[in-house]
């Protein structure tokens, strides 16, 4: 029953943020300030999630085969290679590391 509960407050609360966004004045929506907030949140709340996703297995920080090819996609990045590259060197390095038994 509380599962159906956090189910319904939570189509609620995404329904008044919806709507909240939807009622805010144009004025508002452009300034210089919010413009880049919205720019730039997305982007972070994917690197939120990546590293949430990467480093941690329940409440507890975890270094394993992922995080060999986080780390090699940033070198390929710090390089400039191009992005199919730096996906391709993460998929080798995170396999890698997973057959060595890592």
């Amino acid at each position: 029953m509380s599962v159906w509960i956090a189910i319904g407050a939570t189509a609620i609360g995404c329904y008044l943020v919806k709507y909240l966004g939807l009622s805010a004045p144009a004025g508002l929506l452009e300034r210089p300030l919010v413009k880049r907030l919205a720019a730039l949140l997305p982007v972070a709340l994917l690197a939120a999630l990546t590293a949430q996703q990467t480093f941690s297995d329940g409440q507890h920080l975890l270094l394993d085969a992922k995080a060999a090819g986080v780390a090699a996609a940033a070198v390929a990045l710090v390089l400039r290679a191009p992005f199919l590259l730096v996906v391709g060197a993460a998929v080798i390095v995170t396999a890698g590391v997973r057959a060595l038994g890592g």
